[in-house]
């Protein structure tokens, strides 16, 4: 019996391991990663705060119906239920919002009698898109949004006042020169007024030009030309229109008149917008008419941005641009805005692959002290000290195991911590710079970097 059973514990299956492995599309940053993220974000936040802007923070869900009536995104939702749902009909259809845009208008047309307007926003969140995953391109990840709505009317300052927002934010991350790319959809909308046969065609045509960066201006001219009965000449001065930039208002100012209403509204809207921009440095503002956004519900300005020192980064770092009145379906009031929206980790992940020195990546954690006795009878004098530390606005952990001496300085290298606090016998402290070895005696009450 006793043979049996041993042979019976030792034919008995390993519990099985699951291996982890990273879920693809869904990023995860190490501690020293994260602790630069956090400086962003702390940077992102203080400079939207410094020009009034609040923050809010919305459900990760929103109704499917609300979400789908974006049009055009239903295989980028993640739909949510539960695995075991009795009867769905008995509750709300429910998805992790795609994007801010949605959840922000349902948001003010909801809260619509508590809002203060002009109503300036900020709101740093997770976003969940089914897209293909690659380097900069997740299936979640962080965007960083302000928009300022008012009720009826919304002043054209308000269009540079957001673009120079988002410019502070890039230029302080350190991660070299941005260029703001500026331009107003009426320009080419009073265009297509004048060549486009119908009107329900204008929409779809501002897409196309849209992806002439994506496709290929090749590609885009034979689009126009097969799909909407466009001639040669047409299509060669489409393409030449919409490529123009202008680096000064005088340049701007030369095509008034020349085509009609609407587009002359774009181009003085255009000069106003780059007339308030003045301020910011030579070169930071190009008005650039290939900037389109193919959202129809763009109505005028529109932005994108480039990093000048980072090819790596293909494409508009971040994005926006004026609605006439995006919460019109949630509430019977006109509600004219304008916002960007900074693809926060799509920046990280790019900058963090291909250009890590620009992180300025350090400590592994935002310790500024490791504190370590080698006499466990000492460890309440350790708390306590420590503890003064905290209250001094000092990061202190405490190196809770007495070990040889060597296991703490070895933690503390390994984190780079740049101080271990030791407590002796006698009520003695001492500090040691782990970077050049001096120690000196120290008080807890008195002691400062």
């Amino acid at each position: 019996m006793i043979i049996a059973s041993i042979m019976s514990e030792k034919t008995k299956k390993k519990p099985s391991i699951y291996k982890p492995k990273p879920i693809s599309g869904f990023p995860e940053w190490l501690p020293e990663e994260r602790l630069v993220e956090q400086r962003w974000f702390d940077h992102i936040r203080k400079v939207f705060e410094s020009y009034g802007f609040c923050s809010i923070e919305t459900p990760s869900v929103e109704e499917t119906d609300v979400l789908l009536a974006k049009g055009e995104v239903d295989k980028e939702i993640y739909e949510i239920k539960r695995i075991h749902e009795e009867d769905s009909s008995k509750e709300s259809r429910l998805a992790l919002h795609f994007d801010q845009t949605v959840p922000f208008a349902r948001y003010t047309a909801q809260h619509f009698n508590e809002l203060v307007f002009p109503f300036k926003r900020y709101q740093i969140q997770r976003v969940w898109r089914g897209e293909r995953p690659q380097m900069g391109r997740m299936r979640e990840f962080y965007q960083c949004d302000i928009d300022i709505i008012n009720v009826d009317n919304l002043p054209l300052s308000h269009d540079a006042e957001v673009a120079a927002v988002m410019y502070e934010v890039i230029a302080g991350l350190g991660i070299g020169p941005v260029q703001m790319r500026i331009s107003n959809r009426k320009i080419l909308m009073g265009l297509f007024e004048n060549i486009a046969s119908k009107s329900e065609d204008i929409p779809l045509i501002m897409r196309a030009l849209d992806k002439i960066e994506k496709v290929g201006i090749e590609e885009t001219k034979k689009s126009l030309r097969e799909q909407f009965n466009f001639n040669d000449t047409q299509v060669e001065n489409i393409i030449a229109i919409a490529s123009r930039k202008f680096t000064t208002v005088d340049q701007i100012e030369e095509h008034i008149g020349k085509y009609n209403n609407t587009t002359d509204e774009g181009f003085r809207d255009l000069i106003s917008v780059m007339q308030s921009l003045s301020h910011l440095p030579e070169g930071a503002v190009v008005a650039d008419l290939s900037i389109i956004r193919g959202l129809d519900y763009y109505t005028g300005t529109v932005y994108e941005t480039q990093l000048l020192d980072v090819p790596e980064f293909t494409g508009s770092v971040c994005s926006g641009g004026r609605y006439d009145d995006l919460a019109g379906g949630f509430i019977n009031k006109h509600l004219p805005g304008v916002g960007i929206s900074l693809g926060f980790s799509r920046l990280f992940d790019v900058i963090r692959q291909q250009r890590p020195e620009l992180l300025k990546i350090g400590p592994k954690s935002p310790t500024d002290i490791l504190l370590y006795t080698e006499d466990s009878a000492l460890s309440s004098e350790a708390s306590k000290t420590a503890q003064i530390l905290r209250q001094r606005g000092i990061n202190v952990e405490v190196f809770a195991t007495v070990k040889k001496w060597d296991k703490h300085f070895n933690y503390a290298k390994k984190k780079l911590i740049p101080y271990i606090w030791y407590v002796s016998t006698n009520n003695k402290h001492e500090i040691k710079n782990v970077e050049t070895g001096d120690q000196t005696n120290a008080n807890p009450t008195t002691w400062s970097k």
